[in-house]
């Protein structure tokens, strides 16, 4: 039984794709009967390539009369398609010259997924499941429809009626069709496919009805035509949604130039009123009277400045936003009243910041000679715990050499961390006297206890960061096949999933982690593959979740897969955006990084496209300059023996 089903898939892929290729073929009249015989000699196989990519594919052996002519046809194609980023696997000349129908079958298949099927997309799902959704949104409204997979739910051809009478109802009465009538509605949606829309027959009915299970492969080849042939007809659909979009844009930008306007006279009568109340105040010569004129100021600068810090950034970034949204559309350009320009904002908070300086003067002035000497105390304390702190930094960040002479380093500085905390008692001490003696500022020092205890804490996290960076550098050591690149990516995301920091993860983290890396798998599988890493101990190390990547991504990360990455992420423009790599679910640190480590792109005055896009700005010297970092540029330093660019 097993050997008869396997005949039958194997005739039904044969009679299609020969139909499929015939469909092709017709572009230089040409056309086979024997898939496997009419293949052998790679001429019809270089044709049909040539057809697909509209590309030649160079000279070969017109009339092969030799065995070796036919395999450097065949060869010749096999190259072709490697060299377009398609993978082969086990697939050589051989195959195809001594006509293992399998194997031809699989290489045609592959052909079909990527010039018929792959460039289908409904949703952010490509190929098959792109296909499959298209389907099953288009008939989710016949009660009679289950479409569950390219198999079984088209046995009784009520989907392919659906599809008819969804897109085309003018050419089938849908609701007088006799459901228990299988060939019947088959044969009636092929006809009318065929006649009236214009879809080759590359199926039989008896191949889809007559069978519990037909051939997947087939029926996805038959129905990406389907697909592209009613895609057309959603374009209408499309524009008249792209019209809607492009309204609510407009009424958008004109609300945002009302709230810029709003916003601004706000709080430029807001400084205005803040520096009028410092002109008239007045001391009364009383310390009290000073201490709380201080506490003021403070609340001020905790309160009221930060608003207006955080208000000017915003409103510098909305009046950005109204002129991208409107050069987006070709529109007039925005340029606000004068008076509550950007200009005009920066020459009034230039003011606020000069009346805060004499503030802050004045109200150091009064106070200046209470406590003198603890104040002076407690400077001596912080500016010398600082410069510890920054000697430690350094000698972190200046570590070389060997890995495990860093190590021991390392391991050196953190046994001298327990005494910097004893000295920062002994400033919190200061600290609370200063309090108590109503002590609220020091120009004999920037810093405060609770910098201090931040940035110490900043320091013993950069020293715990380098000795897990290290200890995980010697456990890549022993792992040949893993990059630092990979390492560094599989070290991120681990540490961004390990929520309770305890250097290991547990079941739900393990899987949120393998999703961020790309590596999906059913329920079950996942729980497997946990237990398997895992083993006895309940959760995934570090170590363990390492090894578990090199095994799963051998050979799967070169620096040009890297580099397609990047162009994906980028939708293919030649830079890519902070928002494109945020939008692509790469952790925050990571993107941080890239960010930090990548060049700004610049564009030039020839870069329509991109300038198009709405992603540049213009310069102060009239040329563009786009906002983004060139990812290009960026991945020459990893691939090797040609630029990342032309490696296409």
């Amino acid at each position: 039984m097993a050997v008869l089903l396997d005949d039958a898939w194997v005739k039904v892929q044969a009679k299609t794709f020969t139909k499929w290729l015939n469909n092709k073929l017709t572009a230089r009249n040409l056309q086979i009967n024997d898939l496997v015989k009419d293949l052998s000699d790679g001429i019809i196989l270089i044709h049909l390539l040539e057809i697909l990519s509209n590309e030649s594919l160079g000279r070969y052996a017109a009339r092969p009369k030799l065995r070796v002519q036919r395999f450097e046809n065949v060869n010749i194609a096999l190259e072709f398609i490697k060299s377009r980023k398609i993978q082969l696997t086990n697939i050589g000349a051989e195959d195809i010259v001594d006509g293992n129908r399998k194997i031809i079958l699989g290489l045609i298949w592959t052909l079909i997924l990527r010039f018929t099927i792959s460039d289908i997309n409904d949703q952010g799902l490509s190929a098959r499941e792109g296909l499959l959704l298209w389907c099953q949104r288009k008939t989710a409204c016949y009660d009679e429809v289950h479409v569950e997979n390219f198999s079984g739910s088209w046995n009784n051809g009520l989907a392919f009626c659906a599809l008819l009478d969804i897109h085309r109802p003018d050419l089938i009465d849908y609701d007088k069709l006799d459901t228990s009538d299988h060939r019947g509605n088959m044969q009636l949606a092929f006809d009318i496919a065929s006649k009236e829309i214009g879809i080759p027959d590359l199926l039989d009915v008896e191949d889809v009805c007559d069978v519990a299970k037909p051939d997947e492969r087939s029926l996805m080849t038959y129905i990406a035509y389907w697909f592209h042939a009613f895609s057309q007809m959603d374009r209408v659909e499309n524009a008249g949604r792209r019209v809607e979009k492009f309204v609510s844009n407009m009424n958008g930008a004109w609300e945002m130039q009302n709230s810029y306007e709003q916003r601004m006279r706000t709080l430029l009568q807001q400084i205005a009123e803040q520096r009028k109340a410092w002109e008239v105040a007045r001391f009364d010569g009383t310390y009290a009277d000073a201490r709380e004129q201080n506490r003021e100021f403070s609340r001020y600068k905790q309160k009221s400045k930060r608003a207006w810090v955080a208000e000017k950034s915003d409103l510098a970034g909305l009046l950005g936003n109204i002129k991208t949204k409107l050069a987006t559309y070709r529109l007039l350009p925005y340029e606000p009243p004068p008076e509550l320009s950007l200009e005009s904002l920066e020459k009034a908070w230039n003011g606020l910041v000069d009346a805060e300086h004499k503030r802050s003067q004045i109200i150091n002035n009064t106070i200046r000679d209470i406590k003198n000497n603890l104040r002076r105390s407690f400077a001596d304390k912080a500016n010398d715990f600082a410069l510890a702190l920054q000697t430690i930094s350094m000698s972190i960040s200046g570590l070389e050499g060997e890995v495990d002479d860093q190590l021991q380093h390392t391991n050196s500085i953190a046994r001298n961390l327990p005494p910097l905390d004893q000295y920062l008692d002994i400033i919190a001490k200061l600290d609370t006297q200063c309090q108590e003696a109503n002590i609220e500022e020091n120009d004999f020092t920037t810093y405060t206890y609770d910098e201090l205890a931040y940035e110490l804490g900043l320091v013993r996290s950069s020293v715990q960061k380098k000795l897990a960076f290290l200890e995980n550098q010697m456990v890549a050591r022993n792992m040949t096949n893993l990059t630092p690149i990979q390492l560094e990516e599989f070290e991120s995301v681990f540490r961004h999933f390990d929520r309770d920091l305890s250097n290991s993860l547990q079941e739900l983290e393990f899987s949120a982690a393998l999703a961020s890396l790309g590596l999906v798998y059913d329920e079950r599988e996942m729980h497997d593959r946990f237990v398997e890493v895992a083993g006895r101990g309940g959760s995934v190390s570090f170590e363990q979740f390492i090894r578990f990547m090199v095994d799963v991504t051998e050979d799967q990360n070169t620096a040009e897969q890297v580099f397609e990455s990047f162009r994906e992420i980028a939708d293919g423009k030649p830079y890519v955006t902070e928002m494109d790599l945020t939008h692509s679910l790469i952790p925050e640190e990571i993107v941080r990084d890239l960010v930090g480590s990548m060049p700004v792109h610049r564009g030039g005055g020839g870069g329509g496209a991109v300038a198009a896009l709405g992603d540049t700005k213009e310069g102060a010297d009239g040329g563009v300059e786009a906002e983004g970092y060139d990812y290009v540029r960026f991945m020459e330093k990893f691939v090797s023996g040609r630029r990342a660019n032309g490696g296409h």
